[in-house]
């Protein structure tokens, strides 16, 4: 895409990323090696349909069924585009690794520090929430691999060994492997795609029979213990869950865009094609899936604890079943990867602004690799400490990371919310023309009914241990962090801190130079 004269306006001058970095008031420390697709490839192994809808499928078999699995991932794939693209917007006037909160800042009329630190508190969270959610679910996946391939019982204690060893990994190849990783991360996505074709084929010609059509993509299925009138209906709302989950993590193409390459539209086009291939690739992956059942009850019960792998097995056989089982497995390695890399490189550009304890050693930039090496260790030790209630109460785990969804999404949407306040909001080299009041505000009112509709109780009756504990999460990081502000943090955070001087942050033109939204110019390529 490039700019058009608007209004006798010529298009502003090219600039460097390091110009463009300096201007928003940063120098570059970083080191800016991710190619566009490199960037992209970050945030299609974060969302990773071959973890979250994996390891989350059993939500929707619960709730919803079919109906909620097929076409439930479309209609919320098509409402996340809409986030994506109104997030993509805003990422190509402010391409920095500080991202949303940074954004809130620079969008906010009044109170910007405030915004900037609830959004950004909420985006912290977020991001080690889903760390923690990502590698715990590779860690069942792989149990349930070890268990199918070599007999191993699968016991709590073994899994969180199993989720141990692949977050440490994540943390030494993210400390030590600078190359590697972006190495990875660009296999991760060839390996996304070809595993999910891998997989499709096998599940079409393999099996001796499969569902009829129409039931994969019509049948509903209520087994939340819900029986009031409209309970199946319910049913299918909770279960779009599964979806919604999986849709988290493509924020980090504006979190490494420090590190990439034409960053104010490889960085957008990285938010907004993350979500649509996946969305693609997922819905043929998830019909295949839905198409093989073959004992609907026994798979969505299995003693594996993940249907989708009883379900390769019934189809396709134990070794086949294993394989493709095994495909998973190295996603999901590549997708709690990706997302230690996101998680810290937030976790940095907040403490860049003085907003995390101890900021002055998260802030640190390792000057042999260009990395954030104490930011990515913050990151692996907070995940893990999530994760540990899971030792004794897979409840206390859920509770805790269910803030990945809300928490992240009010996070997402809260710049939009501010930029579709701002009338004379300038434009940046990406952009949605015409088209970007519409989508924002779509946007805006998905992101409000997922924070009610997540909220709802998940099955009947409703105990503590079956009580869904998302409405105290959120509640606990929005209690803390107002705590937290009103204590101590308006006495001393300013929002984002510049360490050039003289920044010249993107503003509305005035005067004679009227910069508005073009009508002709569209966000494709």
């Amino acid at each position: 895409m490039s700019s058009t004269i608007e209004d006798g306006v010529p298009p502003p001058s090219p600039v460097s990323d390091e110009e463009r970095l300096a201007q928003l008031g940063y120098k570059q420390e970083l080191r800016r090696k991710l190619s566009g697709f490199s960037n992209f490839a970050v945030s299609f192994s974060i969302i990773s349909i071959l973890a979250g809808a994996i390891t989350s499928y059993g939500i929707a078999m619960t709730a919803g069924g079919p109906l909620a699995i097929t076409l439930g991932w479309l209609f919320v794939g098509v409402m996340v585009i809409f986030v994506a693209l109104a997030m993509a917007e805003i990422c190509s006037v402010y391409p920095t690794a500080g991202a949303l909160y940074w954004w809130a800042a620079a969008l906010a009329k009044r109170n910007k520090a405030v915004w900037a630190w609830f959004v950004g508190w909420f985006n912290f969270l977020g991001e080690v929430a889903v760390t923690a959610a990502i590698d715990f679910g590779a860690a069942i996946t792989t149990s349930a691999f070890l268990s199918l391939a070599f007999d191993m019982e699968v016991t709590a204690g073994r899994t969180f060994l199993i989720f141990l060893v692949i977050i440490i990994a994540h943390g030494l190849l993210n400390t030590f492997g600078v190359n590697l990783v972006r190495l990875l991360s660009d296999i991760s996505a060839w390996w996304h795609l070809a595993g999910v074709a891998v997989i499709v084929i096998a599940l079409a010609f393999v099996p001796d029979q499969h569902k009829p059509i129409s039931e994969v993509f019509l049948e509903v299925r209520n087994e939340t213990g819900f029986t009031f009138a409209g309970a199946a209906g319910y049913a299918v709302l909770i279960g779009l869950l599964m979806a919604q989950y999986t849709y988290t993590g493509y924020d980090a193409s504006a979190h490494v865009a420090e590190e990439t390459h034409d960053a104010a539209r490889s960085a957008p086009r990285g938010i907004v094609m993350s979500v649509v291939v996946s969305v693609l690739a997922g819905f043929v992956l998830l019909f295949a899936i839905t198409w093989s059942i073959q004992d609907y009850e026994a798979e969505r019960t299995t003693a594996l604890g993940l249907p989708p792998a009883q379900i390769f097995i019934d189809a396709v056989g134990q070794d086949l079943g294993t394989f493709l089982l095994f495909i998973c497995v190295v996603a999901q390695f590549f997708c709690g990867m990706a997302s230690v890399t996101a998680n810290s490189r937030m976790a940095y550009a907040f403490s860049r602004d003085g907003a995390l304890p101890g900021s002055g050693i998260w802030k640190r930039v390792n000057q042999r690799t260009g990395t954030p090496t104490n930011s990515i260790w913050l990151c692996v030790t907070c995940s893990t400490l999530l994760v540990l209630p899971s030792l004794w109460n897979t409840t206390a785990y859920l509770a805790a990371t269910s803030i990945a969804v809300i928490g992240l999404y009010i996070a997402y949407v809260a710049p939009v919310f501010l930029r579709r306040r701002t009338t004379d909001f300038r434009i940046g080299p990406w952009n949605l023309g015409r088209w970007s009041a519409p989508v924002g505000w779509i946007a805006i009112v998905w992101v409000a009914v997922i924070c009610v509709l997540f909220v709802l109780p998940t099955s009947s009756p409703v105990t503590a241990s079956t009580f869904n504990y998302t409405i105290v999460a959120v509640g606990v990081v929005l209690g803390g962090a107002w705590l937290w502000w009103v204590l101590s943090a308006r006495r001393w955070f300013t929002g984002p801190r510049h360490n050039v001087a003289d920044p010249v942050i993107p503003r509305p033109a005035t005067g004679a130079e009227p910069v508005t939204e073009p009508s002709t110019e569209s966000a494709t390529e």
